[in-house]
């Protein structure tokens, strides 16, 4: 899932601003009490947190050890420490190229926001797995800030960093044997243990062990549907909420064994010399993998996500079907109407398309195999006045995640049990910039967390905003109390049926419709979607 470079900025280690009132957006400015102290109990000793505007709020809390002594490998769980450990700073983001910072193997943090300690109140538990693809991203972005959901909602919050491109997900076992056979899912595995740690402590933060939702957008959202087909998370989670991130197929052991050879290739490493990589200079390694990835057309990184191992991962996780593990988990499954405008929106080129250069732009940037002559005839009998620019962005769009989207919502709707509901962000900020972009990917996030008035939202902060995220974060919270996103502003909200195709419509107003984009779906189904990395 591409990163668009507004959102790069934000992956940086920040303290979160102060909590906020649920007043309107102006009110975001008012400064907030000062915070004082708030204790809890962890397995690995006493922590140290803050109380800031009614919320107890825990940063940089520790659910595993240092993954830098055991490279590649699965996580360990952290050592108990002496004393109270101050757990009032985000701790090191994973490593990660790109403006986030070079981050640390010491990554496996978590930061909790909770309205209560050991009250037991029984809350539902929130864990939001950030975005970013595979590559890059942390849980310290201000805008996945709980503050808000936590008063709004009456829930625990929880964020988390786990490992990355390299060292979450390089499948080594052909290289170095089958005490790597796991190495080229360790960030999952990583998530696993996170969500170990949220069941274990989860009544110290005044939360209920039986009901966790996790949510997650981009390469979230992935992450979250990988694990819904790994036997090690099954129990550990009850509801999903994916948005604009969906990971139909995983890589295949031997094309994650070429990307692992690729990737010695760039560091001029013999491949039966590929013991050297556990010690490389986390720098050193890092560089490397912005080597050329040979699944697409233009110059892209080396891609490294989760592989289809026979061990964490025995099957992909949406197809051919979807896992019957998490058949039972009510699920989620969102995007906003102009994904691609975040990522090729900042070529001025791509506005100014003309009908003869738009079939070769296409070619370059369309993820499903079909001939771009024939997606753009079929755009221009479906979209008569839409221009060259326009069919670009919407086909990119449904060429790529959007597809990824309809294929999981398919094959949990063959199952008949109703569990299942699908969104489209429609919404986009007014002005020359909210034109431009409209409900462009990641726009939903400050939608969702209610945190429009938040460092790096985009949405603005009118009323209007305000409407869109009450009715967002209002679905989501009822979603993670019942199971059901039905309230308020979405309660005609109806399961997604194959016969249908029920959809609810984030406008103006929240509205439902069926088959949004039906045609784009029956002009793209006639080739199969294959995930980036499959091969």
């Amino acid at each position: 899932m591409p990163v668009q470079p507004e959102r790069r900025r934000l992956l940086r280690l920040a303290a979160v601003s102060a909590a906020a009132t649920l007043a309107p957006a102006a009110a975001f400015a008012v400064p907030s009490p000062s915070p004082t102290t708030s204790h809890a109990r962890v397995r690995g000793g006493r922590v140290a947190g803050t109380r800031e505007g009614g919320v107890h709020v825990f940063r940089g809390l520790r659910y595993g050890a240092d993954t830098g002594a055991q490279r590649f490998l699965p996580p360990r769980r952290e050592a108990a420490w002496r004393g109270v450990h101050e757990a009032t700073a985000f701790a090191a983001s994973a490593p990660q190229r790109g403006e986030g910072g070079s981050g640390s193997e010491d990554c496996l943090f978590l930061n909790v926001w909770t309205p209560a300690l050991r009250d037991g109140g029984r809350r539902p538990v929130l864990v939001y797995i950030h975005g970013g693809g595979f590559s890059t991203g942390s849980g310290s972005d201000p805008l996945y800030d709980g503050t808000r959901l936590c008063l709004r909602g009456d829930v625990v919050v929880v964020t988390l960093n786990h490992r990355l491109n390299a060292f979450g997900y390089l499948y080594l076992k052909d290289l170095l044997g089958p005490g790597y056979a796991a190495s080229g899912n360790a960030g999952q595995l990583d998530l696993v243990q996170a969500l170990h740690w949220v069941r274990e402590h989860a009544v110290e933060f005044g939360g209920d062990p039986d009901n966790v939702t996790v949510f997650g957008q981009s390469g979230g959202g992935a992450k979250i549907a990988t694990l819904m087909a790994m036997p090690s998370a099954q129990g550990l989670f009850h509801r999903a909420w994916t948005m604009s991130g969906q990971q139909v197929t995983a890589a295949g052991p031997r094309a994650a064994d070429g990307r692992a050879r690729l990737l010695l290739d760039a560091l001029g490493i013999a491949h039966d010399r590929a013991r050297a990589l556990a010690t490389l200079p986390q720098e050193v390694l890092l560089q490397a993998t912005a080597t050329r990835d040979p699944s697409r057309v233009e110059d892209t990184a080396l891609y490294l996500g989760p592989v289809m191992d026979d061990a964490a991962l025995p099957r992909h996780p949406f197809w051919p079907d979807a896992p019957a593990q998490s058949a039972s988990i009510p699920m989620v499954i969102g995007n906003t109407r102009d994904e691609t405008r975040a990522f090729l929106g900042g070529d001025p080129g791509n506005f100014s398309l003309d009908w003869a250069a738009l079939p070769a732009k296409l070619r370059t940037q369309q993820f499903v195999d079909l001939d771009p002559e024939s997606v753009v005839a079929g755009y221009r009998r479906l979209y008569p006045h839409c221009t060259p620019s326009e069919i670009f962005f919407a086909a990119t769009t449904a060429g790529r995640s959007w597809r990824g989207a309809i294929e999981e919502l398919q094959v949990r709707a063959r199952d008949g049990r109703g569990n299942t509901w699908a969104y489209q962000l429609d919404w986009h900020p007014p002005g020359a910039e909210g034109e431009r972009l409209r409900a462009f990917h990641t726009l939903d996030i400050p939608l969702v967390f209610d945190n429009i008035g938040q460092p790096g939202s985009r949405t603005g902060t009118t009323l209007a905003a305000q409407r869109v995220a009450g009715a967002m974060a209002g679905a989501l919270l009822a979603f993670a109390r019942t199971g059901d996103p039905r309230a308020g502003a979405t309660a005609d909200w109806s399961p997604y049926s194959l016969e249908r195709r029920e959809t609810m419509v984030f406008a103006g107003s929240a509205r439902m419709e069926d088959d949004p984009r039906g045609g784009e779906r029956r002009l793209f189904e006639r080739a199969p979607f294959v995930q980036r990395g499959t091969f």
